[in-house]
């Protein structure tokens, strides 16, 4: 307890000392997690980040980058301090440092269209279909594989574009957590056109990141220890709920993302 004691505070007065203000970042379209609108990231995520943060005597900028993908390489490459949710697997082990504890579960569903819902007891009904996927997605290394081998891939970059395509029927599914898919189908107007399959794929589970070998490594355990009490509270909960319910109030924007398809 005082080697951690210790940490602390040397991370502390040494992001102090250079009055240095931490950035974060996020997905630009996983509601209620993260999300992009008016050009600022929202959402569970970065409003839980940059409080746990400000409680360590820390200021954290929250930034709204192009898309995940480029989040993830904005803190890889030290120009970004924080990721404020984020799947764990072997490869992101490697670059990044998690939270132990996690922010959210999320369990991730197929989306189709209603009227071309299929079968799906086991990874084997999608092979040789159509999946929409954003630039940086991983849904574990497993299913990263799968996709990989046996699915025909198309990314784009807006959470708007992957439920248009798969709207307009140019990809079979898309796999998405299940309240932040039937979040944006909803803001969308594609409520009665879309519809997620029953069967779960996987369940993930966000952690707050940050770049392995930062000072901000040695922030964790103090983190992680907010995490568990927010839980055992029911704040996170509540956090869920409402930012849930901010959402579905916003008007669609162009955060969403360009409707154009090529």
């Amino acid at each position: 307890m005082k080697r951690l004691l210790a940490a602390l505070l040397l991370c502390g007065c040494a992001l102090q000392a250079h009055g240095r203000e931490l950035i974060a970042c996020g997905h630009p379209a996983y509601p209620p997690v993260s999300w992009v609108a008016d050009g600022k990231l929202r959402g569970l995520a970065p409003t839980l980040v940059r409080e746990l943060f400000a409680e360590l005597g820390l200021n954290v900028r929250l930034e709204a980058f192009g898309n995940w993908k480029r989040c993830l390489q904005e803190v890889r490459e030290g120009r970004a301090d924080i990721v404020v949710a984020a799947y764990r697997n072997r490869e992101r082990e490697q670059q990044f440092a998690f939270s132990a504890h996690y922010l959210v579960a999320d369990p991730i569903v197929l989306f189709v269209r209603r009227d071309r819902r299929f079968v799906f007891n086991d990874w084997e009904d999608l092979r040789g279909r159509a999946v929409g996927l954003l630039l940086g997605d991983s849904f574990g290394e497993r299913f990263d594989r799968f996709a990989e081998t046996a699915l025909k891939v198309e990314r784009v970059s807006s959470g708007r574009q992957n439920v248009r395509k798969l709207v307009l029927g140019r990809i079979d599914f898309m796999p998405i957590g299940r309240d932040s898919g039937r979040l944006q189908s909803r803001r969308l107007g594609y409520d009665e056109v879309l519809e997620a399959l029953p069967q779960m794929l996987v369940t993930e589970y966000y952690h707050v990141a940050v770049r392995k070998g930062s000072e901000l490594e040695a922030l964790l355990p103090e983190i992680d220890l907010r995490l568990t009490a927010l839980h055992a509270d029911g704040s996170i909960a509540r956090y869920l709920q409402t930012q849930s319910e901010a959402y579905l109030a916003e008007a669609v924007s162009a955060e969403d993302g360009d409707e154009r398809l090529d």
